[in-house]
């Protein structure tokens, strides 16, 4: 059986079908138009896979807006789906810390990839992609630069607001001191990585910890984040398609297979 996930979120829209037991994927900018852009980059997927939406016997679609996608057979929540599809991944995961663009998630799994606790947040942008990408245009760096940038610091800067735009504010004083640049990036990782080791510490970190997401590309989060919580982190090939593989394995699920 032919079947897909979908996950439209603020950031990205990722597609994902498995089809004998081969994987296709897609990841593209949600933009404005959500129900064009899961058009698109389901139109993708399918072409690369070189099938059409009559082949897909089961759609499941997850993300934030996961109930407006009208191919959908069914949504469900971004935290089942990314422990779902991590624990495919890695069968050993136990913990898995998601931070995408616009929010960041700490997930306890249990065993065969079951949701155990999570927190969230949603609410503002600090501990997430976002955050990353203004103290980019501030510092005038590439966002690709800002990982490995940050490994380079030898004395990261104190970045104490829990605001966005308050740390802007923070980090523009730190450069008018003349702090490096290096520092000043690895100050913002480790602010970030902070503030999310702290808001997940009602889960706990267990080992193994797999990092998803978008900012899961970027080494110096990575790095920052294992300082915080004591522990070594995976983090899959393509971070970011996690939750729709978790969502095409949910659609599998419901065809009994």
């Amino acid at each position: 059986m032919v079947v897909a996930g979908i996950d439209v979120g603020a950031a990205t829209a990722k597609a994902v079908i498995l089809v004998d037991g081969q994987m296709f994927w897609d990841v593209r900018p949600t933009g404005f138009n959500i129900i064009k852009t899961s058009n698109e980059v389901m139109a993708v997927v399918l072409e690369k896979a070189g099938l059409s939406m009559d082949d897909l016997k089961y759609i499941v679609s997850t993300g934030y807006a996961r109930n407006s996608i009208p191919f959908a057979h069914k949504s469900i929540t971004e935290i089942i789906c990314h422990a779902k599809g991590a624990y495919y991944t890695f069968p050993g995961v136990k913990t898995i810390i998601d931070i995408g663009g616009q929010d960041s998630k700490v997930i306890g799994v249990g065993e065969e990839g079951k949701v155990n606790n999570f927190v969230m947040n949603d609410k503002c942008a600090a501990g997430t992609g976002r955050f990353v990408e203004v103290m980019a245009t501030v510092l005038e760096i590439d966002i690709s630069e800002m990982g490995p940038t940050a490994l380079k610091s030898k004395e990261p800067c104190q970045v104490s607001s829990t605001c966005t735009i308050f740390a802007e504010s923070e980090i523009v004083s730190l450069r008018a001191e003349g702090r490096s640049r290096e520092d000043l990036i690895g100050g913002i990782h480790k602010s970030m990585a902070a503030r999310v080791t702290i808001m997940g510490r009602s889960v706990g970190y267990r080992d193994e910890v797999v990092f998803t997401g978008g900012v899961a590309k970027n080494i110096g989060a990575k790095w920052f984040l294992e300082q915080e919580i004591g522990l070594k982190i995976v983090v899959p090939e393509e971070p970011q398609i996690i939750g729709c593989l978790g969502a095409a394995l949910l659609a599998r699920a419901q065809l009994g297979q």
